[in-house]
């Protein structure tokens, strides 16, 4: 397996450093199950969990793992705080929200397709930026 960064110049040390630690994870996995870089047809294991890992890295060092893990053709199951969402947004074809009711008495996990989640986004950020209208103060006659 080969990778190549183009563009290490403008790059952090702590940037190469996660960049290099996503390549050694895709190596270790690529060995362990046998995994062949860009083969259209397998039948060799190919799923894994990603516990949080992007959530305090670059979004640049983000998007270099998931291009890598695309290229293993692995499936992710990636668990994040949706701080990341906008950066694994175009990587996920579905998502699992995970949240509390009002009353705060359980957690509910909501299965969306990625165009689903988009969708609900947008229609939250709309009902946001409406304002909201004072209530009318009864005018004395």
């Amino acid at each position: 397996m080969e990778v190549h960064d183009q563009d290490t110049r403008v790059e952090s040390p702590a940037g190469r450093r996660e960049k290099l630690a996503y390549a050694v994870l895709a190596a270790s996995l690529a060995c362990q199950f046998k995994l062949e870089c860009g083969a259209t047809r397998s039948r060799t294991f190919r799923f894994a969990v990603i516990d949080e890992a992007f959530g305090r890295g670059s979004d640049e060092s983000t998007r270099f793992a998931l291009e890598l893990f695309g290229r293993l053709g692995l499936q992710l199951l990636i668990v994040t705080p949706l701080q990341k969402i906008h950066v694994i947004e175009p990587y996920v074809s579905a998502v699992g929200y995970v949240d509390n009711t009002r009353e705060g008495d359980y957690s509910r996990l909501q299965n969306l397709s990625i165009e689903q989640y988009r969708e609900l986004r947008l229609a939250h950020a709309l009902s946001a930026a409406r304002p909201t209208q004072a209530p009318r103060s009864a005018e004395a006659s």
